[in-house]
């Protein structure tokens, strides 16, 4: 049992994306393909278990080890710094983080600029990062509609299209970083089982073309 490699891989399509990697990577579990609401697979045989956990908590069953490694975004690493080594960027599930406003928005100076967000780490080191005096204003969901109706100046938020933005007149007026799917591993189990999971790197890494 203790060959066995736990994986958390996020929920929804970009967990679906992830696994299809580790599949085709040599670390297959066919009962992930079946129709059914299991949480856990596992395949002795290849000496992997996987478990499907919502995209925000991955970098939390790592960092506590309860998985050996696993795959989140970049923005839940830079939100959050789990204690955790950041091993491969996948190249999936690409966006970006920006800073988005009003069509007509003109940033006052001398004003503190107020700022709605979910990603308040994010914010508070982009702008500081720049010296510019802001207001947090957390919110967890519709972030555009913020400064439409005037609760803030600004947005800090994830886009992939930008064409939400859009519809809603708003526009990007600068990207604070790109973002991605990251492959990440507990600290412990990397020490105790880099062969075997430096193995599972280099596979996916074939099937990626990415490379850290």
């Amino acid at each position: 049992m203790n060959d066995i490699l736990n994986i958390a891989l996020p929920k929804g399509r970009l967990g679906e994306k992830v696994y299809t990697l580790f599949e085709k990577a040599g670390y297959p579990c066919p009962e992930i393909r079946e129709t059914n609401r299991k949480l856990v697979f596992e395949n002795p045989e290849a000496a992997v278990r996987y478990f499907w956990v919502k995209p925000s908590d991955v970098a939390i069953y790592v960092a506590r080890g309860a998985a050996d490694i696993g795959v989140a975004g970049k923005d839940i690493l830079m939100e959050y710094e789990p204690d955790v080594y950041e091993l491969l960027d996948l190249g999936i599930g690409k966006c970006s983080m920006i800073v988005a406003a009003a069509e007509d928005f003109s940033d006052d100076l001398q004003k503190t600029l107020r700022v709605a967000t979910k990603f308040t780490e994010i914010a508070r080191g982009y702008y500081a990062s720049i010296g510019r005096e802001i207001e947090l204003i957390p919110l967890n969901g519709s972030i555009e509609l913020a400064p439409i109706v005037g609760l803030s100046d600004v947005i800090v938020d994830i886009t992939e299209t930008g064409a939400t933005l859009r519809e809603n007149r708003l526009r990007i007026i600068d990207e604070v970083a790109p973002l991605s799917a990251r492959l990440i591993a507990n600290k412990a189990a990397f020490r105790f089982r880099q062969e075997t999971i430096r193995e599972i790197m280099e596979s996916i890494s074939t099937q990626t073309g990415e490379t850290r």
